[in-house]
Parts: C-alpha cells; structure tokens; sequence
C-alpha cells in the first residue's frame, strides 16, 4: 500500500497535474485528489468510456487487449490506465 501511495504522490507532483484517481472495476473512486462532484463525474464517464474502448480493441484484434487511454482536449489531457480490478486517471493541463 505504501508503494501505492508513494507512486500517486509521485505522480501528482509533476508539472501540470491536476488530479489523480483510481477507480475500482465497478467505476467507483477508491482513492482522488479531486473534489468529490468532480471526482464523481470523471469515474463514471471514463469507466464507461474505458469499457467501451476495450471492447473495440477486443473486436477488432480478440488477441489484444486495451493498455493505455489518452484524450487531449483544448483544456485537459486525461491519461487512463486500464488494469484488471482499477483505472489510473490522471488529468493534466497540457499546456503546462
């Protein structure tokens, strides 16, 4: 748990992170940095997103898998790692 918290600090001090999560398999946030509306909010739309992404790298190749989520939006860049229990969100300001 220690090597957990450790990396998610590491993460959250580099240039231009906004915030942090990481969100179990149901699409509930286990752990943020973020305020909770918020934190609510992105949990539930990337773990949507998220299902719907490996589902079509699954159709297209059924021998692959998704690995890593990346969306650049005029404001935001979100970063999602996908694993087999929990998602890795991180949000960052790319002009930073």
């Amino acid at each position: 748990m220690a090597e957990v918290e450790e990396t998610l600090k590491r993460i959250q001090s580099h240039k231009g992170v906004i915030g942090t999560m990481v969100v179990n398999a149901e699409g509930i946030p286990i752990r943020t940095t973020l305020d909770n509306s918020t934190t609510v909010q992105y949990a539930g739309l990337l773990h949507q997103l998220t299902v719907k992404a490996k589902g079509t790298v699954r159709d297209i190749d059924p021998q692959n898998d998704l690995t890593f989520l990346r969306i650049r939006s005029k404001k935001h860049e979100i970063m999602v790692a996908p694993d087999k229990e929990y998602l890795l969100i991180v949000i960052q300001n790319p002009c930073e």
